[in-house]
């Protein structure tokens, strides 16, 4: 499981967070703070802080900046990952975040289905991160930085895709998986047409591998399993 840790002075934006987070297989919601001082003791001294991958960053609050608190981390190397969430929008806000290693820079508000983007992004990013071990090649720093970006390919769909749609289907594979299109569409009530482009999408961008089963009659169907 992903900790998160969120971060926000308004009451009412923690409860919307952590609802979503809680609707994400993978990811946990470990603590919750309302300021920067707060967030700052949470990652660094609290007991907690070993269960903290992910912060989820407000930008403005009463008693610092979320660019304040960034600064805070890195300046002590702290071992976590920074997801900037802000109605701050100006350029020179996003330069000095972006600078400081936030993973992403998501502009309040949004909806589900753009968070939900946002997380399963930084997901794969973590997972290649922690799959590339020793020296790495081009392509693996091409795939670290490509996971890193939320302009890469895998948050380009093609026409006709939704990203929420890509969301139910990799769920259902890494939670049933290994799984055929037909047992996709039925499970998630499409069409087999359907689920077979979401898993040939997902497959494309390497989050699944594809292989043959083989049954007792005709020919063998793909099926699918998560990476």
């Amino acid at each position: 499981m992903i900790g998160v840790l969120l971060v926000d002075d308004e009451a009412l934006t923690l409860e919307l967070h952590r609802s979503y987070v809680e609707r994400i297989p993978g990811f946990e919601v470990v603590a919750e703070c309302a300021g920067a001082r707060a967030a700052l003791t949470a990652i660094l001294e609290s007991p907690q802080r070993e269960r903290i991958d992910l912060v989820l960053l407000d930008m403005t609050m009463p008693d610092g900046s979320g660019t304040d608190v960034l600064r805070h981390l890195r300046a002590r190397s702290a071992d976590v990952d920074v997801i900037a969430i802000t109605s701050v929008r100006d350029a020179h806000t996003v330069r000095q975040v972006i600078a400081l290693g936030a993973t992403h820079y998501l502009v309040k508000p949004f909806a589900f289905a753009t968070f939900r983007e946002r997380l399963e992004h930084y997901r794969a990013y973590r997972e290649q991160t922690r799959s590339t071990t020793g020296s790495a090649t081009q392509s693996e720093i091409d795939a670290l930085l490509g996971a890193r970006s939320p302009t890469s390919s895998a948050l380009r769909l093609p026409k006709g895709l939704s990203a929420a749609s890509l969301a139910r289907v990799s769920d259902a594979v890494r939670e049933r998986g290994p799984l055929s299109a037909s047992e996709a569409g039925e499970a998630l009530e499409m069409s087999r047409v359907a689920a077979r482009r979401y898993l040939e999408h997902l497959a494309d961008l390497g989050r699944v591998e594809r292989s043959h089963r083989y049954g007792t009659r005709g020919r063998p169907e793909t099926e699918y399993l998560w990476r």
